[in-house]
C-alpha cells in the first residue's frame, strides 16, 4: 500500500443540485491498494460523494485529484478513462441484455483488467448465467454482475455506492469475499455502506459523514471504541 501520496484527494468538495446545496467541502483521501469506507446516515451526501466525483455532478467547486491529475476540468466520459469505476446502488446494468454481453459492454481504459475467465471464476454464479438476460438475475446477481463490468475495464479505482443494500445474508458473505479477493489483487475501493459490520472485514479506514461534510476519519483498529458514537449518528 502506498501511503506517500493518495490516489484519491478530495479538498473543500461542494456540490448542488439545483439550489440545493449537498455538500458543503468535503474532505478525505484514498491511497494506492486501500477500501476505505464512507458511513453516515441516509441523505448526509455519501451517494452525492460518488456521484461529484464521477463528474455526474457539474455544479460543484473544490479540488479532487487523481494520481495526480485535476479531475475537475475533465468531461464526464474522460474521467472513467482515467481509471475510475463506479457502481451505482441501482447498479446500471443492461436489462436486454445477456450477463456476457454486459461484461464485454464497457470499453477497456487501461491494462490489468481481468478476462471473462477470471471474472467467471471470482463470480461463479455468473458463469452459470452467462446466457441470461439482465431481466432473468436475482438482485444479488445484478450485484455482481455491476462489479464484474468494471473489473474487465483496468480501473484503478471501484467507486462502489451501497453494494449489500437488500441482499440476503448469503449473498453479502459473497460479495464480503469477492472484495477481499480485490483488496488482495490490490485494487483500490471507496465504498458507501450502511452496514459496518460488513464494511469492517474490508475496510482498512473510514470517514464518518453527517450533514454534508466529512466530521471524522479512523482506521479499522479504532472501530470498536467508537461504537457507541457510531450507534448514536447512525442511528443503529
Amino acid at each position: 500500500m502506498n501511503k506517500t501520496n493518495p490516489l484519491l484527494s478530495v479538498s473543500d468538495l461542494h456540490a448542488w443540485y439545483g439550489e440545493s446545496h449537498a455538500l458543503h467541502g468535503v474532505n478525505l483521501e484514498v491511497f494506492e491498494g486501500e477500501t476505505v469506507t464512507l458511513l453516515g446516515r441516509n441523505g448526509v451526501g455519501k451517494t452525492t460523494t460518488l456521484r461529484a466525483i464521477m463528474g455526474l455532478i457539474r455544479k460543484r467547486t473544490g479540488k479532487i485529484e487523481f494520481e495526480g491529475k485535476d479531475l475537475m476540468r475533465l468531461p464526464l466520459h474522460r474521467t472513467a478513462y482515467a481509471g475510475i469505476g463506479f457502481v451505482p446502488e441501482e447498479r446500471g446494468i443492461f436489462a436486454t441484455l445477456s450477463v456476457e454481453e454486459n461484461l464485454m459492454l464497457p470499453p477497456v481504459v487501461s491494462k490489468g483488467g481481468m478476462t471473462i475467465e477470471e471474472i467467471y471464476k471470482l463470480f461463479p454464479n455468473l458463469e452459470e448465467r452467462r446466457n441470461s438476460q439482465g431481466t432473468k438475475l436475482s438482485g444479488g446477481e445484478q450485484q455482481m454482475l455491476a462489479i464484474a463490468r468494471m473489473l474487465r475495464t483496468g480501473v484503478k479505482l471501484l467507486l462502489l455506492d451501497e453494494p449489500t443494500e437488500g441482499l440476503a445474508p448469503v449473498i453479502v458473505e459473497r460479495i464480503g469475499e469477492v472484495l477481499k479477493t480485490l483488496k488482495q489483487r490490490g485494487m483500490t475501493i471507496l465504498l458507501v455502506e450502511q452496514n459496518f459490520r460488513f464494511a469492517r472485514r474490508i475496510a482498512d479506514r473510514f470517514y464518518l459523514m453527517e450533514h454534508g461534510v466529512v466530521t471524522t476519519g479512523f482506521p479499522v483498529e479504532e472501530l470498536d471504541e467508537r461504537m457507541a458514537v457510531l450507534h448514536e449518528v447512525l442511528g443503529v
